[in-house]
């Protein structure tokens, strides 16, 4: 009976062999079913160039991942990475280019930087006897603040030599995807061949035997977060490159990835099991999913919808395993290399095999009759930019043009992927509003070479030539609304101004513009600026707390009216009454507020007429007629006296 057992566990052939090689290779499995659906569904997914575009966009993941990777195989957890990677990029920029420090030395500190983060994290996980968890959660919110401090909430360009990290080689083969494959390789190495790779898989299957063994655990978990927070660096860097500037709220949220990533692979948070190949394959699926999503047109919400989705499926399908007797995923056992090398490959050659079947689906279609234009908003959890959307679809159906929508969340490298999978889809426009006007530039250029028009909207594109910019001033209407309330005031008073989120190019511009507009009102105050992120329940907070330390402000200014609305409500009666409150964009809930009062003006830019004339340029642009370098939308300053019958 013990033999039969065992011949089963290591020798199976036939429905039970099929079934345990399924189990044991759950990822790779799932990932060649994508391949396959995906390719089946888009006739645009099976290109070089987007599954070049895939590659890059897994690249920054799977490096972040492969650090986390170490972590969680010692039943840890490290949620800083993503802060830490923002930080680290923003040492190199700020030394390089702002301090003079040779490149190679701002290099040289980005890394450090990376690393005694690790070491804090490890420090505080192994000697202040901080569960991991809370740890890194700190230090998720102190690097992410110095991050902001030490670039004044502004990106910063990034030096000529290292931006080459986000090129290309011999204009085809992307350098992240190297720096990719490369760290994979040493976290392969690391975990496999070393001793701290081994004290990982005993500290993550059970710590308290590894210590009595003689492992000195404290020490190891010192080194291990120290590797998780120099393989963040790296990525920080990487991702800076493909932006060209160090972007102080850059991989917001990545963490979360990188984990999904490591677990999806195969991983186990409990510890004790992982490795590099499994990782790599989690990021992929995730960099294939969001892909493929963007190309069938799906909505974004819906995409974080099915995201999330995987990862539960993920995590169901490692415990259903474990059940099943699958062979636990731990490197350093050398008997199964060559197995799961074969394994590898006879996975490569069904998926091309069925990848090449299905491909005749596409062949001999038709191009589509209808123009077609992809809208990357910098946002759409903002009415403005949801507004921007409404007027551009109104267009779109109007003149008959295939429109797709895709949300960047305020993350500028997200918004590179979209742009880069439009470029690969062969569009005939793109219309960008950037989430940040430098991040934008090489995604912009790279549609220029493919000879795709891109329109901007709202918001410029620094350093790359784009058909046309529909926008309003920014700059001009922030002087308006500081105009609007000094004069409401009398020219004197004290006053609060709730900032945009940092880093921000309308942030700075409406700030630049408050500035410059209040220069002419020197009896107006400034008492207290503070970001508040474009966001309502911020500005309510923020509200709140200048207010216990400025009883007596007389207005306020808000570069944006959801803002504006959250400040209403922490002034209570006193909006609209004794405190003056001037917002920015005329959304309808700002409309709304100034028609009943409690709003006293609003900047509007008059959105959804900036979607409607940005798709429109992009139509004249598609059939080579001439459009204007910029065109201007103006600004109204919306009160409750002209408020009736203004849609925006």
């Amino acid at each position: 009976m013990a033999t039969d057992t065992l011949k089963s566990a290591t020798g199976a052939s036939g429905p039970a062999g099929l079934r345990r090689l399924l189990l044991d290779n759950g990822a790779l499995t799932a990932l060649i079913v994508l391949v396959v659906a995906l390719s089946a569904l888009s006739g645009d997914f099976l290109t070089a160039d987007n599954l070049l575009n895939v590659g890059v966009q897994a690249a920054v993941t799977a490096v972040l991942a492969f650090g986390v990777t170490f972590v969680i195989v010692s039943a840890g957890i490290d949620l800083s990475v993503g802060s830490v990677a923002a930080l680290s990029a923003t040492v190199l920029a700020w030394g390089a280019t702002q301090h003079g420090v040779p490149v190679v030395l701002a290099v040289v500190l980005a890394v450090l930087t990376g690393i005694v983060c690790g070491l804090v994290n490890g420090f505080l996980v192994s000697y202040g006897k901080l569960p991991p968890f809370i740890a890194t959660l700190a230090m998720l919110s102190v690097a992410r603040g110095l991050s902001l401090v030490l670039s004044g909430g502004v990106p910063i360009p990034f030096p000529d030599s290292v931006s080459h990290l986000g090129d290309t080689l011999g204009d085809w083969l992307p350098v992240p995807v190297l720096v990719m494959v490369a760290m994979g390789l040493i976290a392969a190495f690391v975990l496999g061949r070393t001793y701290i790779g081994r004290s990982m898989y005993a500290i993550g299957g059970n710590e308290e035997a590894a210590r009595l063994s003689g492992l000195r655990v404290k020490r190891q978990k010192l080194a291990i977060y120290a590797l998780s927070g120099l393989f963040a660096a790296v990525a920080g860097v990487v991702l800076a490159a493909r932006l060209s500037s160090a972007q102080p709220q850059a991989a917001d949220g990545y963490e979360l990835d990188a984990i999904a990533a490591v677990v999806i692979g195969g991983a186990s948070l409990a510890g004790g099991t992982g490795k590099a190949s499994g990782t790599l394959i989690g990021a992929l699926i995730l960099a294939v999913l969001r892909n493929g999503l963007n190309l069938l047109n799906v909505s974004a919400f819906w995409q974080q919808v099915v995201i999330g989705v995987v990862i539960a499926l993920a995590v169901l399908f490692d415990t259903l395993r474990r059940k099943a007797g699958a062979t636990p995923v731990a490197a350093g056992t050398g008997g199964g290399r060559g197995r799961q090398a074969a394994t590898y490959g006879l996975a490569a050659v069904v998926t091309v095999a069925i990848v090449g079947a299905t491909s005749f689906l596409h062949n001999g279609s038709s191009a589509a009759a209808n123009p077609r234009i992809g809208l990357s908003l910098s946002t759409l959890n903002n009415p403005f930019f949801v507004q921007i959307r409404a007027g551009a679809q109104a267009e779109a159906k109007k003149k008959g043009v295939d429109l797709t929508v895709t949300d960047a969340q305020n993350d500028a490298s997200q918004q590179a992927n979209q742009l880069q999978n439009f470029t690969s889809s062969g569009l005939g426009a793109i219309v960008v509003n950037p989430v940040d006007s430098d991040a934008a530039s090489n995604s912009v250029k790279a549609a220029g070479k493919a000879r795709i028009p891109v329109v901007a909207v709202d918001r410029g594109v620094n350093g790359a030539t784009t058909a046309t910019l529909v926008a309003s001033d920014n700059v001009a209407g922030g002087e308006l609304a500081a105009k609007t309330l000094a004069e409401k005031l009398g020219g004197t008073g004290r006053i609060v101004i709730l900032q945009g989120q940092a880093g921000t190019s309308a942030a700075r511009e409406r700030a630049q513009g408050f500035a410059a507009g209040l220069k002419k009102y020197p009896g107006i105050k400034v008492v207290a600026q503070q970001p508040a992120d474009f966001d309502r329940s911020k500005g309510l907070d923020v509200m709140s707390n200048l207010l216990q330390s400025h009883p007596d402000v007389r207005g306020v200014i808000a570069a944006n009216d959801e803002m504006a609305l959250g400040a209403i409500k922490a002034l209570g009666s006193k909006a609209g009454a004794s405190v003056p409150v001037v917002g920015f964009d005329g959304t309808p809930d700002g409309l709304a507020a100034v028609k009943k009062g409690t709003l006293y003006a609003s900047v509007a830019q008059q959105p959804t007429q900036l979607g409607r004339i940005a798709v429109d340029n992009a139509l004249k642009a598609i059939r080579g007629e001439k459009v204007d370098a910029t065109v201007k939308v103006p600004v109204k300053v919306v009160t409750k006296e002209n408020a009736a019958g203004f849609t925006g």
